[in-house]
């Protein structure tokens, strides 16, 4: 997340949109590894961390909310809509509490 942070600093909302989102997508890889489930696809890493891991109440809807901002707002920063510096900002504070929660459980789990 340090990265998404100095990049946002340095007024590189896109590159600081996209590694907040990368974050949050490879911690999420990481809870479907845990399971043995795999996907290939983003929205599939989306679907499968609902339906694995915030309809059973492992995390919350706001935690998903989260996920599914981040990854609309890479996807308009791939596609050359700019997101605003408040925006930006927004999404580096949720995913910084995204992975910490993410990091607390596979704490818990002992997977770290």
């Amino acid at each position: 997340m340090g990265a998404a942070h100095i990049l946002l600093a340095q007024d590189s909302l896109r590159a600081s949109v996209n590694r907040s989102y990368y974050a949050m997508f490879y911690a999420v890889l990481s809870l479907l590894a845990l399971q043995r489930k795999e996907t290939s696809k983003h929205a599939g890493a989306i679907s499968l961390f609902d339906r694995e891991f915030v309809l059973p109440g492992v995390f919350s809807k706001e935690l998903s909310s989260a996920f599914h901002y981040a990854f609309r707002q890479r996807l308009a920063a791939d596609y050359a809509v700019s997101s605003t510096a408040d925006e930006v900002r927004r999404l580096c504070n949720e995913a910084q509490t995204f992975i910490a929660r993410v990091k607390e459980y596979l704490t818990q789990e002992g997977a770290l």
